[in-house]
């Protein structure tokens, strides 16, 4: 049974970091693009960031370029998600994903069960 495991999400106030880890059970994605995702209240699931399999190419969505750093480790099976310089609009609930096929949901295999991220003041 493949899992993908997230934790590290949390309430920061604007402008402050947080770092989410994913950590995949069952299965190697070693090969394979892996990311991340979010889904605000009342929106759809967006692409936020993807990670190739060697790590040597990083995608961003528009909107957390420059402050977010996507990041991989084969060797542990686990993919992480520096967020800097938070803004309020970040606030979701963040899924990793695995395989990422394309930028949509559509192209993922496997979800991990999100976890909160909410910046506030």
């Amino acid at each position: 049974q493949v899992q993908l495991v997230e934790s590290g999400g949390g309430m920061v106030q604007p402008g402050g970091s947080l770092r989410l880890s994913c950590a995949a059970f069952g299965r190697t994605f070693s090969s394979q693009a892996m990311g991340w995702f979010r889904q605000a209240p009342g929106k759809e699931r967006e692409f936020v960031a993807a990670i190739s399999w060697s790590g040597d190419s990083k995608y961003y969505s528009d909107s957390v370029k420059g402050r977010f750093t996507i990041s991989r480790d084969n060797a542990k099976n686990t993919v992480d998600l520096q967020m800097n310089s938070l803004k309020p609009e970040d606030t979701a609930v963040y899924y990793c994903a695995a395989p990422l096929r394309t930028w949509s949901p559509q192209g993922v295999d496997y979800w991990g069960q999100g976890t909160q991220v909410t910046v506030s003041s």
